[in-house]
């Protein structure tokens, strides 16, 4: 087994690993320890600071991956120092703008919740630490060392989380440590993860940098747009909510958009494996190799997504029966952001397609104009339909994206990722949604979840073996059931 194909899937064992210490966090302790108006602080203060992480890194993160190659020999020390450097272009600034206008920054987001104003540092304090962490994280990729920094971004800060609040719920700690500590784990696991990039390659500070630096520092510029634009489409609506309703009902948001982004676990998994192959296949213009994986990518992660949209959908009312009654109002909300992102996983490696050919700079392009769409749909929406009105504007945000990412790849390579297959998975989507949305069982949630679970993914997989809808699924249930 090659060192890509072990690290991919030590860091899907891993990405599962953190995904499940979030559910916990999310559904069951941050809704029963924390209070309300506390819990949408936090989200608050981690939606901002991710926002805040793109321009705080300078585009640092991508754009070392992309470069590193080209500058490992001779330049070596320079390239990196300049790396490292780098963000104090934006970190700087920013600080200074803080101190200088912190009160009528606090005042901007404190308008509907003044809780808010008290916490202007913590937001920036943890938007220096993602972005520090994603440059060494990067820093130990160049170097072919992913596992540990993938522990660090998906477990480490999350079991951090359960004992700061296993700590507050048995009175150890104060909601006012809680915060501190919450931002100094953030801090600290940035600090690790120098240390270990560090122990890879010790860089000797060197003001001598590469040729290309002016090359180098416009595509970070680039980045920063289009890594802001990626985080602005996904954690906006968080911020936006805050400035038009009460802070709980961030809390109330989160906990129905964690629901959702359960669907895209296997499209982050498999994108670990996709983005390599995809870069490969343009490189050498094999443009048949090329639809197939389109296809093939989009048919199995429609398959995937698909079936867990299902299962989070026609479960969704014994779920809520498991958590407090103030975060069950969210059905709409985990609707619409998990048609989103199926939506998402239909597209296949659409954007390793994207982002690996000569036309990233137009990619970039639409996402800041679907960035300023979402802010926009945001400011109309959350006022009149609340946090509803947020994950309306997200839906339609990510679909105005998708079908452009969609027109964008046929118009330049002439492929689509949809075959007949793709509308026989919806056909049998459709049917048993249809079917089980009228059975309900009388047992506890938890028995509910299970049974309706796997009846569903029984028949789901009885359908997709007896059309032939993938290979690779019926390959799999042959192999299940002994067949050759």
């Amino acid at each position: 087994m090659g060192i890509v194909l072990r690290q991919s899937l030590a860091n899907t064992i891993i990405t599962y690993i953190g995904f499940g210490v979030g559910a916990v966090n999310i559904l069951f302790l941050y809704t029963k320890i924390l209070p309300a108006q506390y819990f949408g602080l936090v989200t608050l203060i981690l939606a901002t600071g991710a926002i805040l992480m793109p321009l705080m890194a300078f585009g640092v993160h991508n754009t070392m991956v992309k470069y590193f190659n080209t500058h490992r020999n001779g330049e070596k020390d320079g390239f990196l120092s300049l790396m490292i450097l780098a963000p104090l272009l934006t970190t700087v600034p920013l600080a200074v703008l803080t101190v200088l206008f912190y009160d009528p920054i606090a005042g901007l987001l404190g308008t509907k919740n003044p809780i808010v104003k008290d916490y202007i540092w913590y937001i920036f304090l943890v938007g220096l630490a993602m972005a520090y962490f994603e440059v060494f994280y990067a820093y130990s990729k160049v170097h072919l060392k992913s596992v540990f920094g993938n522990f660090m971004k998906e477990v480490f800060v999350r079991l951090g989380v359960t004992l700061l609040l296993l700590a507050y719920y048995f009175e150890w700690i104060d909601l006012g440590f809680f915060l501190k500590a919450l931002v100094a784990l953030y801090l600290l696991r940035t600090v690790i993860m120098k240390i270990y990039a560090y122990t890879l390659y010790l860089p000797k500070l060197s003001f001598h940098f590469p040729k290309e630096t002016k090359e180098i520092l416009t595509y970070s510029i680039l980045i920063i747009l289009g890594g802001s634009a990626a985080l602005i489409l996904l954690e906006i609506d968080k911020v936006m909510i805050n400035q038009f309703v009460a802070i709980e009902n961030v809390a109330y948001y989160s906990v129905a958009v964690f629901i959702a982004t359960v669907i895209i676990v296997p499209s982050r998994s498999m994108h670990q494996i996709t983005y390599p192959l995809t870069s490969e296949l343009l490189g050498n213009q094999d443009e048949k190799g090329l639809k197939a994986l389109y296809q093939k990518t989009s048919l199995t992660l429609f398959i995937a997504a698909g079936l867990l949209f299902l299962l989070i959908v026609l479960n969704l009312n014994d779920l809520y029966l498991l958590i407090p009654g103030e975060y069950r109002g969210g059905f709409y909300i985990v609707f619409l952001i998990g048609l989103a992102k199926v939506m998402d996983s239909l597209l296949g490696n659409n954007n390793a397609i994207l982002y690996n050919s000569k036309y990233y700079r137009t990619v970039l392009a639409f996402g800041v104009g679907l960035a300023l769409l979402t802010i926009l749909l945001n400011w109309l929406l959350i006022p009149k339909m609340g946090i509803v009105g947020a994950a309306l504007a997200s839906f339609v945000a990510i679909f105005v994206f998708s079908m452009l990412k969609v027109w964008y790849v046929y118009s330049k390579f002439g492929i689509v990722p949809f075959t007949k297959n793709t509308l026989k998975v919806f056909l049998a989507l459709l049917l048993l949604g249809f079917l089980f949305s009228y059975l309900q069982f009388p047992f506890h949630p938890i028995a509910n979840i299970g049974l309706k679970s796997l009846l569903i993914g029984a028949m789901y997989a009885g359908i997709l073996y007896r059309f032939d809808i993938s290979e690779d699924v019926t390959g799999f249930i042959k192999k299940f059931l002994g067949k050759k």
